[in-house]
């Protein structure tokens, strides 16, 4: 009787023994995912979109290996709400990304933001984590800096980077430097620690990389999926780039930037392909929003398309786009789907064999029947707001501005402050917020990408394509449940002066008194 039993148990340990390793076989299957957003890079940077330099051979070696995503786009002109988009699938209106404190303002997350993403959004990482993923970040996360919106706290499993803006540098009394941390603690802080020389000289990019490679090599020996999100910051002013790369691009220390970043991207891939695991990972790159073109010289390039970061304009909003999968995607393909950052968090999903949450709206769509078949949607809407207005939308080649607005003429003409370098279109772009909700403003992008063209609203072509974006704004609007809004409230309390680790470090500052009052958001 007990040799039996003994046997039982034996077959019982064999059979759980089986089905464990039938889980750890199917988990180390699920294809990994890389997704690669750059701050600030214009559509107009990379070689294979067109900039004369022909200096990102990398990227432009993964597009003739992937496909070419020409009319994709950010969820707003400005890095933070985008950020909170990609990660939670959901436009910043839903995720409370956005200010209230005015009409149509963008805002951000500076250290002095007392709001940051909420414990309701469910990010990607978490849900990830759910089938047996670990995720990275790497670089900036701008989703909020207090303990509890940073990354760990969300889904995150590692974190190399900062939670802000490399701002600086900062004397630490009436501002301190940003922190960059390692997981849950301080590393040290930008300028202190992790050095940016005037002439903008920095390693931080090679670090990213580094970590990058590490990961990936960490991920393939433990056979675990995983998402990176690597996410470097140097085209973002103060630019920088390490001494190897200094002066070496046409392009002044911005293309220096670029450079880097390219080959940055170069070695990611190439990692994959030693190991022999790119033919089961998803890699995408993208940027956060436009190139910023207030700066003459710090700026990138937004190719033929109207102003730049800031504006819901196309040269704010679409951006450069490679998604490379081999043996998955075809090589050298073109896509003219349109497409959206929110749309990696779902694709992510649907690689990975989950399906979004079905207890809210989730804005991103898959794109994944589109990139492997070659397929285009015509009826999917892309919606450019600005802070709490939605500015315009298109469908297929039309776009229709319901307002416009670059930013006011006191601070144009007298900060100088020029979100359109070099570019005048009357009556399109306005230095006050103009309502055009009764009659917007119509370009057809394909015959007119630089919306310089407003197709005259007494055409029969106007007629017939306003009735049905109409529709789709109503349907949208009447829809739509903003989320509580997370950029309103800034104190200089909530700075960085004592983040999770300092005094390991012997790097606590002293934290004054919070004196909450509402932000002020100047475009």
């Amino acid at each position: 009787m007990r040799k039996t039993v003994n046997m039982a148990r034996k077959c019982m340990f064999f059979v759980h023994f089986f089905m464990w390793l039938s889980v750890v076989d199917s988990a180390s299957q699920k294809p990994n995912i890389i997704i690669m957003m750059m701050d600030d890079m214009g559509w107009g940077d990379l070689g294979i979109l067109g900039q004369p330099a022909k200096e990102t051979p990398h990227l432009d070696q993964m597009a003739a290996e992937g496909t070419l995503m020409t009319d994709f786009y950010a969820a707003n002109p400005l890095c933070s709400p985008s950020r909170a988009a990609l990660l939670s699938g959901r436009l910043p209106i839903r995720n409370g990304f956005y200010t209230t404190n005015q009409h149509a303002r963008n805002a951000y997350v500076p250290q002095f933001l007392d709001g940051g993403i909420q414990d309701g959004e469910v990010l990607l990482p978490e849900l990830l984590r759910t089938v047996g993923y670990k995720s990275k970040i790497i670089g900036k996360w701008h989703l909020g800096h207090q303990t509890q919106y940073l990354p760990l706290k969300h889904g995150f499993d590692e974190f190399f980077g900062s939670p802000n803006c490399h701002f600086g540098p900062y004397n630490n009394i009436g501002t301190p430097n940003i922190p960059v941390y390692k997981n849950q603690d301080m590393a040290g802080r930008y300028y202190d620690d992790f050095i940016i020389t005037k002439a903008g000289e920095s390693n931080l990019t090679q670090l990213y990389i580094k970590e990058a490679l590490s990961f990936i090599e960490a991920q393939h020996i433990a056979s675990e999926p995983f998402l990176l999100y690597w996410v470097p910051d140097a085209t973002h002013t103060p630019l920088y780039a390490s001494k190897s790369f200094l002066g070496k691009s046409q392009r002044g220390l911005y293309g220096d930037a670029v450079q880097e970043l390219d080959n940055g991207v170069g070695q990611i891939l190439q990692k994959l392909k030693d190991m022999g695991i790119d033919q089961n990972t998803f890699a995408f790159f993208t940027s956060d929003n436009g190139a910023a073109l207030v700066g003459k010289f710090h700026g990138g390039s937004n190719g033929p398309f109207l102003c730049g970061k800031e504006t819901t304009f196309e040269g704010g909003m679409r951006e450069p786009a490679i998604a490379w999968w081999p043996g998955t995607i075809k090589a050298g393909q073109v896509s003219h789907q349109l497409g959206s950052i929110m749309d990696l968090f779902t694709t992510s999903l649907s690689i990975a064999g989950l399906k979004p949450p079905s207890d809210r709206i989730i804005d991103g769509t898959d794109l994944l029947p589109h990139l492997i078949n070659g397929t285009v949607d015509l009826n999917k809407p892309i919606y450019y707001y600005r802070g709490n207005e939605m500015m315009a939308v298109r469908i297929g080649l039309y776009k229709a501005h319901y307002w416009t607005w670059t930013n006011s003429i006191s601070e144009f003409l007298e900060r100088g402050v020029n979100f359109c370098r070099g570019e005048n279109v009357t009556g399109v772009m306005t230095h006050e917020q103009t309502n055009h909700s009764s009659s917007p403003l119509l370009f057809h992008l394909g015959r007119d990408p630089g919306e310089k063209y407003p197709i005259s609203n007494s055409t029969q072509e106007y007629k017939d394509v306003i009735i049905e974006i109409m529709n789709v704004v109503k349907d949208h609007k009447d829809k739509l449940i903003p989320g509580e809004p997370q950029l309103n409230i800034c104190d200089a309390a909530v700075q960085n002066w004592a983040p999770p680790g300092c005094e390991k470090l012997g790097d606590c500052l002293p934290i004054p008194k919070s004196n909450p009052y509402k932000c002020g958001w100047p475009h």
